[in-house]
């Protein structure tokens, strides 16, 4: 009860007293509450000026659509007014980072922006929208309390040193260990929940929540990742199949090189012989030369078909080993001086 200063001019009433009190910290309390809702809707009200008027483009909620975000995965992703960029110079003036590095999208912290590469090439469909659920992520990891980004973070390591076994997701948190050190573990979130099928239960549950069906998005990597496997599985098949059909040609020419050898000898006998006047050896002599010459011939035109197989699998391995060329150009969006992107 507060001091009463003059008790001889004012007189309060103890029901009157009584009466003051609950009427100030009721007032207190009032802004108290509306003070903590606003502190815990400041994000919310955030959100909703960002986000007053916006219309996602098709291109964008067919992403969200096709990568099975839900309402609060959409949410974060539309905060960000993603954009599909589909020229390298456009891409990379709002991804300038890492220029001499293929790089297929970026997220901007605090809701500044995600921007895609629109891969041209439709051998390649998939890239775009494991690419949009990667930054995703992004987004949604910069929102989780300390407390669970503590425990993903344990989940991920865990995961990393004890169940990886995919070396080309290993060689990919080895790029980022080096090139961004200190976001590491925001890295692996992404990657982990776009590219491995199966994960510890765990980690499921965290990308449960913000994904329908993860499993498309990483149907989608194996589709596109496959365009470059097969292609490179089936040059390095072509490859072994040359190198045999080189040692068997190799081999041909050299019992060629032998069977002349003894073509040449075994006519230097049959001249000395009919030089000589001796008819009948001479002629008794023939049918083994000619049958040296035929076999040198069957020979020679073996050895011609195996050089023709050999230069039919050259040109057919060297189309498939265009096409890879292709499929890793358009995906190359590196700015270096010499390109002419």
């Amino acid at each position: 009860m507060p001091p009463l200063r003059n008790k001889k001019t004012t007189r309060l009433s103890a029901n009157t007293i009584g009466a003051s009190r609950p009427l100030g910290l009721g007032i207190t309390l009032v802004l108290l509450i509306i003070l903590s809702v606003a502190a815990l809707n400041l994000q919310a009200i955030e959100d909703w000026l960002k986000l007053r008027g916006y219309q996602a483009p098709t291109t964008i909620a067919q992403l969200a659509d096709q990568d099975t975000m839900n309402s609060y995965t959409r949410h974060l992703f539309y905060l960000n007014k993603p954009q599909l960029l589909g020229t390298v110079n456009s891409f990379r003036q709002h991804c300038p980072e890492d220029k001499d590095t293929i790089v297929l999208g970026c997220y901007h912290p605090g809701q500044n922006g995600i921007f895609i590469y629109n891969v041209p090439d439709p051998a390649l469909a998939g890239v775009q929208q494991v690419t949009a659920a990667h930054e995703v992520l992004h987004a949604v990891y910069a929102r989780l309390s300390s407390q669970d980004r503590a425990a993903l973070n344990s989940q991920l390591q865990a995961y990393y040193e004890h169940g990886l076994s995919d070396p080309r997701v290993q060689a990919e948190v080895k790029i980022y260990q080096r090139t961004e050190p200190t976001d590491v573990m925001d890295e692996m979130s992404c990657t982990f929940g776009t590219e491995i099928a199966s994960l510890p239960a765990p980690l499921e549950a965290y990308y449960k929540r913000f994904f329908n069906n993860r499993a498309v998005i990483v149907a989608y990597e194996k589709q596109y990742e496959g365009e470059f496997t097969s292609r490179q599985a089936a040059i390095t098949a072509d490859d072994q199949q040359l190198a045999a059909l080189k040692q068997r040609i190799d081999n041909r020419q050299s019992a060629l090189i032998t069977q002349l050898q003894q073509i040449n000898a075994t006519e230097n006998q049959l001249n000395n012989l009919k030089a000589a006047g001796q008819a009948q050896a001479y002629n008794d002599a023939v049918p083994g030369y000619n049958a040296e010459v035929d076999a040198y011939n069957q020979g020679v035109n073996s050895l011609r078909v195996s050089i023709g197989q050999y230069n039919q699998l050259v040109v057919a391995r060297n189309q498939v080993a265009g096409q890879l060329t292709t499929l890793a150009g358009a995906l190359d969006t590196r700015l270096l001086p010499q390109t002419t992107k």
